[in-house]
């Protein structure tokens, strides 16, 4: 008999058939629910393999996000306000390097000290140049903080800032930075500061007169309704909580 095609057996060859090509599964008539897949049999290669089913904290198989308290991502312009000794940069570093979005800080100290010949220590005395050379810090600082701010940057400055001296006061800060500024006082006890500015050196430790004249005067700051912290017991980690915190209340509180 002929031999089909490709050398396979006859056709017509008793016990022989000639084989079908496979037919594309006909799609269910409109309006029909279309059956769900059987599951594999538990000792399947297809069982033995699947992803776990999802667990309490899952919504299918994306797992929920962390929760985010205090702040979150908001992005925010602070300013951290306190006395010699407080620990204001300290503090003002570590919140912003923990928090989880993009936060840059900024030191007015840090920013006075780039002028390095001719720079006006106001612990000489504060006169016309020390004055100058503050308003360009905080000047420049606030151009930083702005540029920041412009491109989804946070940033948090650090300054002691007085109630009663309009010169180094809070008005500038806020011409400067924009009227979102949100500064919040660092005050702990007489004895703490004067314990942290005798651990100091250079031109950043005042004598202990100074540093007892300039907490008096921060003292001014109780009653102005801004936010303070005593963080006289709290170490850096549990003051920058409560700084966020702080924040976040302020945050939470509507415009007056």
């Amino acid at each position: 008999m002929q031999q089909g095609v490709g050398g396979g057996a006859g056709w017509g060859q008793p016990g022989h058939h000639a084989a079908v090509p496979p037919q594309p599964p006909i799609p269910p008539a409109q309006g029909w629910p279309v059956p769900a897949p059987q599951a594999a049999p538990a000792h399947s290669h297809a069982a033995m393999h699947a992803p776990p089913p999802p667990g309490p904290e899952a919504t299918g198989h994306i797992p929920l996000p962390p929760a985010v308290s205090g702040t979150g991502g908001a992005t925010l312009a602070v300013l951290l306000i306190g006395p010699a000794g407080a620990g204001k940069t300290t503090v003002a570093r570590h919140w912003a390097s923990t928090r989880p979005v993009p936060t840059a800080h900024v030191s007015l100290d840090d920013v006075r000290e780039w002028v390095c010949s001719g720079f006006a220590d106001p612990q000489a005395g504060w006169n016309d140049h020390s004055e100058a050379q503050y308003r360009l810090a905080r000047r420049t600082c606030g151009f930083a903080a702005r540029n920041f701010l412009a491109n989804g940057i946070s940033c948090i400055l650090d300054d002691a800032v007085f109630p009663d001296r309009p010169v180094v006061g809070l008005g500038g800060w806020k011409r400067h930075v924009g009227p979102a500024l949100l500064p919040v006082v660092l005050l702990p006890g007489l004895e703490i500061v004067l314990e942290r500015n005798a651990a100091r050196s250079g031109n950043r430790r005042l004598s202990d007169e100074e540093v007892a004249r300039i907490h008096g005067r921060m003292a001014g700051w109780y009653g102005s309704g801004l936010p303070i912290i005593d963080n006289s017991d709290l170490d850096v980690e549990a003051t920058s909580r409560a700084l966020d915190e702080a924040l976040a209340r302020t945050l939470g509180t509507p415009a007056p």
